[in-house]
């Protein structure tokens, strides 16, 4: 196999590994409008949640791989609140049908970012294939989500995303993260976390 068919690991790219809590904290400082979170299972909500609570966030709990749909569905059905998904590679690897989905659906007001440390962090660290040969990017963009890249420091993100919940969407980011454990500990009781958000987002009185 020649040099130019030869497939390569995906952190050979130029991102910096960053960390998911600073990161999040920066993605929350610039909320403004009442945006929709989604966050993902595991340490993506358990940082979301210590970054501070809001009515307009929703805690995943379990169920791997349905970050990026329900914030899509979320999306469609209120077009004038921007919507935020926060993902793990390996719940994004869990379902990439999704990404296609999205591209379809097009929703302007739907930003994605990703979280890649290479690992299920949550269920002992096992490698996933992001620290291996898939590109999340790269796949996102083949999926039909041309604006789709990756965060190549801190400075970086905080453009892409300021940027990307102006509008104009859907937009994935994705930003290689350190295998720090999750800051904060999520409320476990799921049916608090749906009736809070849907009141959050006015879709319940």
């Amino acid at each position: 196999m020649s040099d130019s068919m030869t497939v390569k690991p995906a952190g050979l790219h130029n991102a910096k590994v960053m960390n998911r809590f600073a990161l999040t904290q920066r993605l929350v400082a610039q909320l403004k409008h009442d945006e929709a979170v989604i966050g993902g299972i595991g340490n993506t909500n358990f940082d979301l949640w210590g970054a501070g609570q809001r009515p307009q966030n929703f805690y995943m709990l379990g169920s791997m791989g349905l970050t990026i749909p329900i914030a899509l569905g979320v999306a469609i059905a209120q077009p004038d609140r921007h919507v935020v998904a926060l993902e793990g590679d390996g719940s994004l690897l869990m379902e990439l049908g999704c990404l296609a989905t999205v591209a379809v659906q097009a929703p302007k007001n739907l930003t994605i970012v990703v979280w890649d440390n290479g690992v299920y962090q949550i269920t002992g660290s096992q490698p996933t294939a992001s620290q291996k040969t898939a590109d999340l990017v790269a796949i996102a963009r083949g999926s039909g989500l041309a604006n789709s890249n990756w965060a190549a420091d801190e400075d970086e993100f905080d453009r892409m995303f300021g940027k990307a919940i102006q509008g104009g969407g859907p937009t994935l980011i994705a930003a290689r993260i350190d295998n720090q454990p999750g800051v904060g500990k999520t409320d476990r009781d799921p049916v608090q976390i749906r009736v809070n958000f849907m009141r959050g987002i006015g879709a319940r009185k």
